[in-house]
C-alpha cells in the first residue's frame, strides 16, 4: 500500500500540486519567520557573542545589556582576586542623541566605549583590528554600514553626539541594534560624551578567563561578596540568553510575532488540508475499488498519511530550496536574519506536523469509498 501512495503521487501529481504548494509556502513562512526572530532578537545580544568575554558583571536585575547601571569602579578590584580571572577591562553604555551634517533630525543612539587595544575583549569578533586601532583617536566612531543613511554620514564625516564633536574613522558591518543604533568608540571618548554626572564607573566589567569552562561556577562564585557595592556577576552565555529572552517575551514584542506564527499555521493546515481533501474526493472510485477488493479501510488511511507525508516532505523541500536564497538576499542587504539548527529542525516539525493535521482532515473523505459508489 505504501507503493501506491507514492505511484498515485507521482501520476496524480497535478492533483496534489497544490497541496505542496500550500505546505510549502506555509514552511517559506515558517521558516523566514523563526530566522527573522532569532536575527531581530539575537540582536540584543550582539554585544556578547560579538565579544569574547566570558564573564559579565553589571548592576543587580539588569535584564538586557541596554538597561545596565553604573558599578563602583573598585569592583575590578574585587574581580581580578579570584585566580580564575585571567584579565577584566570595563564597558561604557552611553544613551546618546545624534545630530549629523544631513537632514536627519535628532536619532537615538548607543554609544559602547570600550577597549580599543588589539586583544581587547569587547566586539572582538565584530571589529577588525585595523578598526579597533583607529578607535584610539579622540571622538573616533565606528557605526555600521546599514546606518549610514539614517545618520546622513559616511567615512570621514563629522557629526555630534549629546552635543560633542565625532568623527566617523570606520564602517563596520554585523552591528544592528534592536530599537536604535549601535555606535562604537573608545573609553575616553565615551566618558567625554556622557553628560550624566551620576554616571561615575563603568556600565559593565567583562573577565576573561583562565578556563572558560568554568564560566557558570565562577560567576557563581564572585556574587557573594557586596563589599564593593550593588554589583551581580552572569556568565556570557547566561546574561546573552537572558537578554534574547526579556526581549522575546517580556517587552511583549514577541508575544506578537508567536501569535502570527500560530495564524500562519492554522490558514496552511487550512489550505492544505482542504486541498487534500479534493485529491482524495477526486480518487473516491479508486479508493471503494480498492475497498471492494478486500482492501480495508485503515490500509487505505494509511495511505492518505503516506500521501500527506510525501506531501510535506516535498513542500519542505522546495521552502528549504527558495528559503536558503531568500536568507542569502536578506543577508546582502543588512538584513538581521539568523537561522541555526535547532531553529530549522523546528521549523522541520512544524511543517511536518502540518502535513499530518492535513492528512487527519483528509482521511475522513474515505467515509465516501463505499463499493456501493460503483454503482451509481
Amino acid at each position: 500500500m505504501v507503493a501506491l501512495a507514492r505511484k498515485t503521487l507521482i501520476y496524480e501529481w497535478r492533483r496534489f500540486l497544490p497541496a505542496m504548494l500550500a505546505v510549502g509556502f506555509a514552511g517559506l513562512l515558517q521558516l523566514l519567520q523563526i530566522a527573522l526572530v532569532l536575527g531581530i532578537f539575537g540582536s540584543t545580544s550582539l554585544y556578547i557573542t560579538g565579544s569574547s568575554a566570558d564573564i559579565w558583571v553589571g548592576y543587580p536585575g539588569t535584564q538586557s545589556v541596554g538597561q545596565g547601571r553604573a558599578i563602583d569602579a573598585d569592583v575590578e578590584s574585587r574581580i581580578l582576586m579570584d585566580p580564575a580571572v585571567q584579565r577584566v577591562e570595563p564597558y561604557l553604555w552611553v544613551d546618546g542623541d545624534w545630530r549629523g551634517p544631513g537632514e536627519t533630525g535628532g536619532v537615538s543612539v548607543f554609544v559602547s566605549g570600550i577597549d580599543p587595544s588589539a586583544d581587547g575583549l569587547m566586539f572582538s569578533k565584530a571589529l577588525s583590528p585595523q578598526l579597533r586601532a583607529r578607535l584610539a583617536e579622540p571622538d573616533a566612531i565606528v557605526v555600521d554600514r546599514s546606518a549610514l543613511e539614517e545618520l546622513g554620514v559616511s567615512l570621514g564625516h563629522s557629526a555630534t553626539i549629546n552635543g560633542q564633536q565625532v568623527h566617523v574613522v570606520g564602517i563596520s558591518s554585523g552591528l544592528r541594534a534592536l530599537g536604535g543604533i549601535n555606535v562604537l568608540c573608545s573609553l575616553d571618548t565615551a566618558r567625554r560624551l556622557d553628560n550624566d554626572p551620576v554616571d561615575d564607573g563603568p556600565t559593565y566589567l567583562v573577565a576573561k578567563l583562565r578556563d572558560p569552562r568554568q564560566a557558570d561556577a565562577v560567576a557563581l562564585r564572585l556574587r557573594g561578596d557586596q563589599a564593593f557595592g550593588p554589583y551581580t556577576t552572569w556568565s556570557a552565555d547566561d546574561f546573552a540568553r537572558r537578554s534574547v529572552l526579556y526581549w522575546l517575551f517580556d517587552t511583549g514584542a514577541g508575544a506578537g510575532v508567536l501569535f502570527l506564527a500560530g495564524i500562519v499555521f492554522l490558514v496552511g493546515a487550512a489550505i492544505t488540508s482542504q486541498t487534500l481533501i479534493a485529491a482524495v474526493n477526486g480518487s473516491v472510485r479508486e479508493y471503494a475499488t480498492l475497498n471492494a477488493l478486500g482492501v480495508g479501510v485503515a490500509a487505505l488511511r494509511r495511505v492518505v498519511l503516506e500521501q500527506a507525508f510525501w506531501v510535506g516532505a516535498l513542500g519542505l523541500l522546495g521552502a528549504s530550496v527558495l528559503g536558503i536564497l531568500l536568507l542569502l538576499l536578506a543577508r546582502s542587504q543588512d538584513v538581521p536574519v539568523v537561522l541555526n539548527v535547532p531553529a530549522a529542525l523546528a521549523c522541520i516539525v512544524l511543517v511536518m506536523g502540518l502535513a499530518a493535521v492535513s492528512g487527519l482532515a483528509a482521511m475522513r473523505s474515505l467515509r465516501r469509498a463505499d463499493p456501493a459508489t460503483l454503482l451509481r
